[in-house]
């Protein structure tokens, strides 16, 4: 692979994959643009962060694991040894620290560790419990950020970017691919802007928001501008294409798009703002004219890997995007491919610890070894969030506000694993299934709280009174309450929506 970037080597490589952002003489400007220039900011935005956690991310396996003494025949269900699990100081939640040789049929040895991540941010974590309607994984996906459509089919991530989005470049930003946490909402009523910008190449997608900027030898700013202004005022209407389809409210869409919004974002310097990368041999950002972020140093150390690990790369642009004020929300989550670190190999002597980075599918290999994978993968997830919390926590918003004080961090997940083992198992495949619940990690929610409970019989969920979060192990709760509880956290009006009131998940509701 060629890893000496350029901005030639990246136009040519990359711009397919990243939709067709870039194109000759400029870039394509995203539908983002076409209002929120024209609007000014709310004055006290919230930021929203939804982590996907593809696969199933378990309740079980992690903060509500529940101990073999607890059970009356634990041999036949997912409950944990002793040891395994352990009690969080001042706080409900539990953390299950697991280590082994193998993950399923890789054989590295693995160490995991929840309990250092609740136990330095339990006070802002809240587990709420949800039973799904859907075990197939776009569908479920998609249902967790927009609540099987409980608000006109908007999601999450459109409610945030509506509310809080108008004037900024690029409220809506999904950094993740390959799976549907940051697909569009059913409703096609709202302002373009709010509905998500995708990002397929998270370290180099800066380079694609400047037309001009990055090109040796490129001709004054004032004659690239001009030949631009001749394109589309008098090539581009002359041209047999537009003759035959200029009327079509696409390219109409196209040409509005790519004037004043398109001179909007590159005015705003985000090509600057955002770049990761630090000058270097392999990426000559001074000789193509081009700077590194001021911030990027910070994110650098934060994320050493992003320019090989793809959730690393996503965490460091997500930080950039919401402390620069270029969006609101923002959509990451580990790859679904297996990754290993560096030049390993997985030979007969297999892998050392840590060559695996991801695991296949991400927390959905559970279907071969579900104790070892949610193990790693929460690790490997927890790590990213409490380094992305720090950088939040380290940055002032306003008067001595930190944006940590604004954030809200979803876990999300499509739905959880099937509880039974073979007879005393500890290594074990799961199934999909449709009861679980999610993570949630905020100054903003209800803190240090389990909203639910576990059955120790079944090892299965159950739900909680919407006013007081006191399990109810005859209530079960459905994407709507989650939906509804975290959108009311954000302060987000719903007119008209009919939203169930969750008053348990806010904070000092």
């Amino acid at each position: 692979m060629n890893t000496t970037w350029s901005r030639r080597n990246f136009l040519r490589n990359t711009a397919a994959g990243m939709g067709g952002a870039v194109v000759a003489g400029g870039l394509a400007a995203p539908a983002f643009a076409q209002n929120a220039a024209a609007a000014q900011p709310p004055a006290d935005p919230k930021f929203l962060i939804v982590l996907a956690c593809s696969g199933g991310a378990s309740l079980v396996d992690s903060f509500m694991a529940v101990r073999e003494s607890e059970c009356v025949a634990p041999a036949g269900v997912n409950a944990y040894p002793e040891a395994l699990v352990k009690n969080i100081e001042g706080s409900p939640f539990r953390a299950v620290d697991y280590s082994g040789r193998a993950i399923g049929a890789i054989p590295q040895p693995f160490t995991g560790n929840q309990s250092n991540f609740v136990k330095k941010h339990h006070k802002d974590m809240m587990v709420v419990t949800m039973t799904g309607t859907s075990v197939n994984h776009g569908i479920a996906e998609h249902r967790s950020v927009n609540g099987n459509g409980a608000w006109k089919g908007r999601t999450l991530q459109e409610a945030v970017a509506l509310t809080y989005g108008a004037g900024r470049p690029i409220p809506n930003v999904g950094l993740v691919s390959g799976v549907t946490f940051a697909d569009r909402g059913s409703d096609a009523t709202m302002p373009s802007y709010a509905y998500t910008e995708a990002v397929t190449a998270p370290n180099v997608w800066p380079l694609s928001l400047d037309g001009y900027r990055g090109i040796p030898g490129a001709p004054a700013r004032n004659l690239f501008d001009a030949a631009r202004q001749f394109r589309n005022e008098r090539i581009d209407p002359r041209s047999d294409f537009a003759k035959t389809f200029g009327a079509a409210q696409r390219v109409q869409d196209w040409e509005q798009m790519r004037g004043a919004p398109l001179k909007g974002v590159e005015s705003a310097d985000l090509i600057t703002k955002l770049m990761l990368f630090a000058d270097s041999p392999d990426m000559p950002l001074t000789q193509s004219g081009l700077q590194s972020s001021s911030l990027g140093q910070k994110v650098r150390e934060a994320f050493p890997a992003y320019q090989t690990d793809p959730l690393d790369a996503q965490a460091a642009l997500a930080f950039l995007l919401l402390r620069y004020g270029i969006s609101v929300t923002v959509t990451l989550g580990p790859d679904l491919n297996a990754l290993l670190k560096g030049n390993a190999k997985l030979g007969f002597g297999g892998l050392a610890e840590g060559d695996l980075v991801n695991t296949p599918v991400g927390f959905d290999f559970s279907h071969n070894d579900v104790r070892a994978t949610q193990s790693y993968m929460w690790t490997r997830t927890l790590t990213v969030v409490d380094r992305l919390i720090t950088l939040l926590k380290a940055e002032e918003y306003k008067n001595g506000e930190s944006y940590w004080d604004r954030t809200m961090i979803y876990c999300a997940t499509e739905f959880g694993r099937t509880r039974n083992r073979p007879n005393g198992a500890m290594s074990f495949g799961a199934g999909h299934d449709l009861n679980n619940g999610f993570l949630v990690i905020s100054p903003l929610v209800n803190g240090n709280t389990v909203q639910g409970g576990v059955d120790t019989k079944t090892i299965l969920t159950y739900g909680f009174d919407p006013a007081t979060g006191r399990p109810d192990p005859n209530r079960t709760m459905t994407e709507q309450h989650v939906y509804a509880g975290l959108i009311q956290a954000l302060g987000i009006e719903t007119p008209g929506a009919g939203l169930p009131d969750m008053r348990s998940m806010r904070k000092n509701a």
